[in-house]
């Protein structure tokens, strides 16, 4: 049976590493992306991997375009809810609009995309749910009390919605990743930078492929064990 997976902001960095591992596994997949069409096409024409355009911040738009990918590829057993953005600033400095737009993407995208994908996972007894929180959800980060908290909603939301599924073969996880060279963390002044990685016991950033094989674990047949957890991918930053 080939499974069909939804990856959000699965065009670019660490998203692109996610739809090529579930590719790989054999399920068709669908990468969807906000605003960057030729990106997009670009992806699509040298992965051969379908792009669906959609914010996941609006709830609307989630439930139609599911459907979309639905009637194209068949009915969703996997998603993976990785869309996310930054307005970094301090709270003095940090517009409404700013906390809005990050807890909306962050946190309500996975909200969305639960609403239009989990009852038909209940339905069919069987689902893989991966959403992707952060290092900065875990331990916080300066300057980012929005993304900090989207992220570390991210944990408490796959907690609860695991125990939804648990009884009808539906898991939910999360992968909590450190720095990785995506970039996001490319736009990082390179100082900044530095200290960064100065604080990574490895010694180095992290690259997506490692983030995509932990996903592509937790959307397995083998994974069905686990459920309710949060891996972290961070080169051994935080523990806990």
């Amino acid at each position: 049976m080939t499974r069909t997976a939804i990856v959000t902001g699965g065009t670019r960095g660490i998203g692109e590493a996610i739809s090529l591992a579930l590719k790989e596994l054999g399920m068709n997949v669908a990468a969807t992306y906000a605003g960057n069409d030729d990106r997009a096409r670009e992806f699509t024409d040298r992965t051969g991997i379908r792009a669906y355009k959609w914010d996941v911040a609006d709830h609307q738009a989630c439930l139609d375009g599911v459907k979309a990918v639905e009637a194209d590829l068949g009915a969703v057993d996997v998603v993976v809810n990785n869309a996310g953005i930054t307005r970094d600033g301090t709270l003095l400095k940090m517009t409404f609009e700013a906390w809005k737009e990050v807890i909306d993407t962050n946190l309500g995208g996975c909200f969305n995309m639960a609403k239009a994908t989990f009852p038909g996972m209940r339905d069919r007894g069987w689902g893989r749910i991966v959403n992707i929180g952060s290092i900065n959800g875990q331990a916080g980060q300066y300057g980012q009390v929005n993304y900090a908290a989207a992220k570390s909603g991210i944990h408490g939301f796959t907690k609860a919605l695991a125990q939804e599924g648990a009884k009808v073969g539906v898991t939910v996880n999360a992968i909590a990743p450190g720095y990785i060279d995506t970039d996001m963390v490319a736009a990082v002044p390179a100082e900044v930078l530095g200290k960064i990685v100065a604080k990574i016991p490895v010694g180095r950033l992290g690259h997506a492929d490692e983030i995509a094989r932990g996903v592509a674990f937790l959307c397995s047949d083998e994974a069905g064990f686990v459920t309710g957890s949060t891996l972290s991918i961070n080169g051994g930053q935080h523990m806990y």
